[in-house]
């Protein structure tokens, strides 16, 4: 329903005042919780909104918690570590937190969603980075350059984080 290839950063029915005051109330609940050292950030040109990054000696639980606000259905996600690809991101979450996350999102008029489920792989309509790879090997190739053989952070399938929390 969400996942239109023509709005790959917002969906056609975006709206922009009410995502702020979402991403507002999330940001007041986790400073309620974890004090003023969580910090914010804005995303532009991607299909996340916002993040809020909480350092590990203010959770806790010993790890530092991250979450996030996509401009898609009003899911909300969260894990540990630097990012929703790091590891143990999604399973380091303490259960009693993602509880906490999950009635801070209802009351926020948000949804949820559980980061393991986000990193399934990605099944969508939309284009993704590895399609933008594979058709810059394929210019690469027909314009008779070789194409970068190296490995690099990119050498994954994509997942359905990628679609609604990532720069597009």
């Amino acid at each position: 329903m969400y996942d239109d290839p023509r709005h790959l950063d917002v969906p056609r029915d975006f709206d922009a005042e009410a995502t702020v005051r979402r991403f507002a109330r999330l940001t007041e609940a986790l400073e309620g919780r974890f004090g003023p050292s969580c910090r914010t950030s804005f995303f532009q040109d991607a299909s996340v909104h916002g993040a809020v990054r909480v350092p590990a000696e203010a959770t806790g639980h010993g790890k530092a918690l991250w979450v996030e606000l996509s401009n898609f259905g009003r899911f909300v996600t969260a894990g540990t570590g630097d990012a929703w690809d790091a590891p143990g991101a999604a399973t380091d979450l303490p259960a009693e937190c993602v509880t906490w996350l999950d009635a801070v999102c209802t009351a926020a008029g948000c949804t949820f969603v559980p980061l393991d489920l986000l990193l399934e792989p990605y099944d969508g309509p939309s284009p993704t980075w590895a399609d933008e790879d594979e058709a810059l090997v394929r210019a690469l190739e027909a314009a008779g350059e070789p194409a970068d053989d190296e490995e690099d952070d990119e050498d994954r399938t994509p997942v359905w984080a990628d679609r609604y929390f990532q720069w597009v």
